[in-house]
């Protein structure tokens, strides 16, 4: 009698129990159970993407793709943070990202589903500002220059006890200045022609840089920055595709691939924006879009080239797939 007076209070107590803890709010899950890496795509790594990114390791489209952009950010986040660094997205990784991060699920789906580009930086999304200074056709921003001149003359130290000195050297003659502007541009130029990059991504080397750097130099010198940027990714994503070669060097001396192989301008000196192209690029900067192809519609001469699907067009280039 006793034991089913006993059972019948526990089954009460369960009674009053269950309804309370199903009340309970119960706390959303981030990111699915499965390791995210190279190659993976789909809602886990958009997650990713836009955690890294809120902290500023991630300076790439939104996609749901995990290139090689994201993985060295990912690679970069877990060096700084004490994790083994491997480029895999984790149980530790990912519990480190979210303790770290937000992440506005609605909000960033709603974006990549727009097909919208755009910077995530938690409650305030910015609209990728990362080549603010140049429009779609590679010509300076008048507006953006003047901003520009002002924050340069707001860093201006002010007088101190070198100022005398300073007064000394404007009073040197112009031909003394001339020579002396002269100096310190060939010494800047060699330092530029110095390329020293470290940390770069799994499968790179020094060579491929300098390689590409040279190859976005003799294609695009005369083009804005974003522009020189999406020469370099076209060069990445041709890597990534299964109709080319699986190495820069490959991609770059496929015979009638690129013009500056066929007339040497491969073998100039590029200047430091080149290489500066060429790293934003490798960490996941895309103005291409995914693009494989570019060409100038003013000097193509070719009927396939014109056939291909057009994504769109940065200074003299046109990208297509």
């Amino acid at each position: 009698m006793k034991n089913l007076r006993r059972m019948g209070l526990i089954f009460v107590l369960a009674l009053l129990i269950i309804p309370i803890y199903n009340s309970q709010p119960q706390k959303a899950q981030a990111f699915s159970p499965q390791v995210i890496q190279k190659g993976s795509t789909g809602l886990d790594v958009i997650e990713l993407q836009a955690r890294l990114q809120y902290i500023g390791f991630y300076k790439g489209d939104i996609d749901g793709i995990f290139g090689w952009g994201t993985y060295w950010a990912l690679r970069n986040f877990q060096k700084d943070f004490g994790i083994k660094v491997d480029g895999l997205a984790g149980t530790k990784t990912k519990q480190k990202l979210v303790s770290k991060s937000q992440y506005n699920k609605d909000w960033v789906l709603n974006n990549v589903r727009n097909g919208n580009e755009f910077t995530y930086y938690g409650d305030v999304p910015l609209k990728k500002q990362t080549d603010e200074s140049y429009d779609g056709d590679g010509k300076k921003d008048a507006n953006q220059g003047k901003g520009q001149k002002q924050n340069n003359q707001a860093k201006q130290p002010a007088p101190n006890n070198n100022q005398n000195k300073q007064q000394k050297q404007q009073q040197q003659p112009k031909k003394q200045q001339t020579n002396n502007q002269a100096n310190r541009q060939q010494q800047q130029d060699q330092k530029d022609q110095k390329i020293t990059i470290n940390n770069l991504p799994e499968g790179f080397t020094q060579n491929d840089v300098k390689l590409m750097s040279n190859a976005v130099y003799g294609e695009s010198r005369g083009e804005s920055y974003r522009g020189q940027v999406a020469v370099a990714a076209v060069i990445l994503n041709r890597i990534d595709s299964a109709k080319f070669p699986d190495t820069v060097s490959g991609v770059i001396f496929k015979p009638g691939a690129f013009t500056a192989v066929a007339d040497g301008q491969i073998y100039l000196t590029p200047n430091q924006q080149a290489k500066e192209a060429v790293m934003d690029a490798l960490n996941g900067w895309d103005p291409s879009h995914g693009a494989i192809y570019y060409f100038n519609p003013n000097t193509a001469t070719s009927d396939w080239i014109w056939s291909r699907t057009q994504i769109g067009k940065i200074g003299k280039h046109i990208f297509a797939k």
